[in-house]
């Protein structure tokens, strides 16, 4: 049971009993309520502003180290962009020059991305720029290894069709010094044997004794190997690709049948005199393109320059031919 309060009434000399008004009492407590909202509000705010809750405290930590990674991500890029530039460097500028290949220009190498905002999903963001940036240099650089990918594949094939011109190139003398009586004539204008006149000589003879070896001067397939060629005799020929073709006439007998593949040194035939032939020799011719050319332009393979040296001097001489 609630207490009951009086209060002195001076103007009656007595005591009356004090009545409470209902709207005075909601007025209080309205003023109460409103005094602790406004309170627990200002509470809130100051602590929403001044003193972080612990899961502001832990995405506050999970942004910096994001931002962190970020800048770590950036410096492995940088390192990549360096070691990819050095790379660019070397292939412009050592491996496509040595298979003569047109360098990649710069602009080529290092083209962005126009047109479309590729990027625009990542805006609107506290870190967007530093995002967008990273984005575009990964974006760039991927190009720039697929460019520089496909310039290695590039070369790779390159340098696969260089040893196999360097394997198939005529590049040797067919038949050994040290079996030789001599280098009867070279390529040019010689007189011939059967009707003295000055005619064209469109390879070199090679003077021997019948039976000696005669060897591929580079790989390639026989597609020849046959008496059917007119002057010739029992000739062979091996077409070694890249348009070089090597004839090898007078024969006296085979070593190779048509359609065999041959490496450069083999042997293949024997000196003979078949044919349009004045006595023993190797008739050795070699085409390009289907056009004869002078074989002693190809002798790198095993000659000394001594014996090199000899051999041009013996070719250049206008003597008769022995075909």
């Amino acid at each position: 049971m609630s207490k009951v309060k009086y209060y002195y009434d001076s103007e009656t000399l007595a005591y009356r009993k004090i009545e409470r008004r209902k709207r005075r009492t909601f007025k209080f407590i309205g003023l109460f309520i409103l005094a602790a909202g406004l309170f627990g509000f200002l509470t809130m705010f100051i602590t929403s502003q001044y003193i972080e809750s612990p899961k502001e405290k832990a995405l506050k930590r999970e942004m910096s180290n994001l931002q962190l990674q970020y800048q770590l991500l950036n410096k492995k890029m940088d390192q990549a962009q360096l070691v990819l530039e050095d790379v660019a460097t070397r292939d412009n500028h050592i491996y496509r020059l040595y298979f003569e290949a047109n360098p990649i220009p710069e602009e080529q190498r290092r083209a962005g991305f126009g047109g479309v905002n590729r990027y625009k999903n990542l805006e609107g963001f506290d870190n967007s720029k530093l995002i967008i940036e990273s984005n575009k240099r990964i974006d760039i650089l991927q190009k720039q290894i697929v460019v520089q990918s496909k310039s290695l594949d590039e070369i790779a094939k390159l340098a696969s069709e260089k040893e196999q011109l360097l394997t198939a190139i005529p590049a040797i003398q067919p038949v050994k010094n040290e079996d030789l009586t001599r280098m009867a004539s070279g390529f040019g204008y010689r007189s011939d044997p059967f009707t003295k006149a000055r005619k064209f000589h469109h390879g070199m003879d090679f003077t021997a004794p019948r039976g000696t070896p005669v060897y591929a001067s580079g790989d390639g397939v026989v597609v020849r190997a046959d008496n059917q060629s007119s002057g010739y005799g029992n000739h062979i020929r091996i077409d070694h690709g890249f348009g070089y073709v090597s004839l090898y006439g007078h024969l006296y007998k085979y070593n190779v049948k048509k359609n065999q593949k041959v490496k450069r040194g083999d042997l293949i035939g024997f000196v003979g005199n078949s044919g349009r032939s004045s006595g023993p020799h190797l008739h050795y011719e070699i085409f390009k393109d289907e056009e004869r050319i002078n074989p002693l332009n190809f002798y790198y393979g095993n000659l000394s320059a001594e014996e090199f040296d000899e051999l041009l001097k013996h070719a250049s001489l206008e003597n008769q031919s022995l075909d």
